[in-house]
């Protein structure tokens, strides 16, 4: 088939050398199959049908990557194609892997291999995870090893220069980077520890609530909250679709960010933070669940010594040191934190807040702020990852702003004011035929248009790459 592809662009197939990431799957394919990898059984031992399943489903786990991973992106690359354009160089390729019966082979091939893996142990599961992993890692660094002949704008880091470019990767927090949002963290454990009702609080211990008027107290305000941020989203927006003028946006935002200090207001009179234990925040920040792949990003952005960035997290979170303790757990302990702080009296909350970052004009103030303050020895590319209305200025005055997760407010918000959300991987490959034309591929802010990721690994791969 692929002598064929090959015969058609006029070329000699006697002539063409495959590449060592080619033979390096080939080899570990074919390893697998004669039990030359570690747990693997070769056939000359296999003594049982149940031993010679066995094997059958280890080489089934080493080729399922490569017949899925073709079929995804054949029918990917298909869906870019004109269909009126049969000139295109790698068409019948295309067409190959998009057809509808490679796609059926490639289900059929993960039904056998579901089917022949009913019987095994966890051990032996185990054993085709890895094969698995390390066929799709084998398949990645194929692709990546082929030769380009035209520029690219992906990954992102590819022209970067450590003595003459900076990388400044901003990000929010409350569900950008985790699961759940900080402050219903906060108030639980505020009512975890909070004394019963009868029970007798100690002198000199600062004045708390019992668990029961805390929770009914917090269920109040979340309700308050939630209500009243729904009224100032829909006053706010313009009941026609307007084009993008930042300033009016701004301007429309300085009024929820009167309301965002408002609510915190009501939360510090409550008392519903006082008495938090600055040890239980740290645990607690310990166990926050986080979005997959997003420690590993900052990690690989600051651990790399071929990048000069910076990482900064922008949050309305009440307390930094949860934030911090999240992202220490996770082996990360260089980023930047701009977020509130609580008052603590010998480790115990006050039940105030040192107000830092409490709007979306906040926020913008201190991603200005940070921006200003970096020297002017490099030139800045900023990027801003965020997923609610409190981060659309910021995402806005980025370089690049990219939207995770899916706030429908957000989206409200945005396009009524003549914002434009574009998948990644759409405007990417937008991006990448402005680049081949000859069309500049600078990135710049304010043009009105932000990036919608699925994934921190889609992230991942359009900055870094593999």
């Amino acid at each position: 088939m692929h002598n064929s592809f090959v015969q058609e662009w006029g070329l000699d197939v006697k002539e063409i050398s495959i590449s060592s990431a080619a033979v390096k799957y080939t080899e570990f394919l074919l390893a697998t199959a004669s039990g030359k990898v570690e747990g693997v059984k070769g056939p000359g031992k296999l003594a049982t049908p149940f031993e010679r399943t066995k094997v059958a489903a280890y080489t089934l786990g080493a080729m399922t990557p490569c017949m899925r991973l073709y079929a995804f992106i054949g029918k990917e690359f298909k869906a870019l194609l004109d269909p009126k354009d049969d000139s295109h160089p790698y068409k019948k390729w295309i067409d190959n892997y998009s057809c509808e019966s490679f796609q059926a082979s490639a289900a059929q091939t993960e039904e056998l291999l579901d089917k022949l893996s009913v019987s095994l142990t966890g051990e032996e599961l185990d054993i085709i995870e890895k094969l698995y992993h390390q066929a799709m890692k084998l398949e990645i660094e194929f692709f990546s090893a082929q030769s380009l002949v035209q520029p690219t704008v992906v990954p992102l880091i590819k022209d970067h220069n450590s003595a003459e470019d900076r990388l400044m990767i901003f990000s929010d927090f409350d569900l950008t980077c985790t699961v759940v949002d900080s402050s219903a963290i906060l108030a639980e454990i505020a009512i975890v520890t909070a004394p019963k009702s009868d029970q007798n609080q100690s002198d000199g211990q600062i004045a708390r609530m019992s668990s029961a008027d805390l929770r009914n107290t917090w269920g109040l305000l979340s309700k308050q909250y939630t209500e009243e941020y729904e009224q100032c989203i829909g006053s706010i927006i313009p009941t026609e679709r307007a084009e993008f003028v930042y300033n009016n946006l701004h301007k429309a935002l300085e009024q929820l960010s009167e309301f965002e200090k408002k609510a915190n207001d009501r939360v510090i009179e409550s008392g519903v933070l006082k008495g938090l234990n600055i040890e239980d925040i740290k645990r607690a920040g310990e166990r926050l669940i986080l979005q997959d792949g997003c420690i590993d990003f900052f990690k690989r952005i600051i651990k790399s010594d071929n990048l000069n960035a910076n990482v900064h997290v922008l949050s309305y979170c009440w307390c930094g040191d949860l934030i911090r303790s999240a992202f220490s757990s996770g082996g990360l302990h260089e980023p930047n934190v701009h977020a509130n702080e609580f008052t603590f009296e010998e480790s115990i909350s006050t039940g105030k807040i040192v107000k830092k970052v409490e709007s979306p004009i906040d926020k913008v103030h201190a991603f200005r702020d940070i921006l200003e303050s970096c020297p002017s020895d490099r030139k800045n590319l900023t990027i801003y990852i965020g997923d609610s209305v409190g981060d659309l200025l910021c995402l806005l005055e980025a370089d690049i702003g990219i939207v995770i997760g899916s706030s429908s407010s957000l989206r409200r918000v945005g396009t009524q004011f003549g914002v434009s959300f574009v998948p990644l991987f759409p405007g990417l490959v937008k991006k990448q035929k402005e680049c081949v034309e000859g069309r500049s591929s600078n990135w710049k802010g304010l043009t009105g248009i932000l990036y919608t990721a699925s994934s921190w690994a889609e992230i991942h791969a359009f900055i870094l790459g593999y």
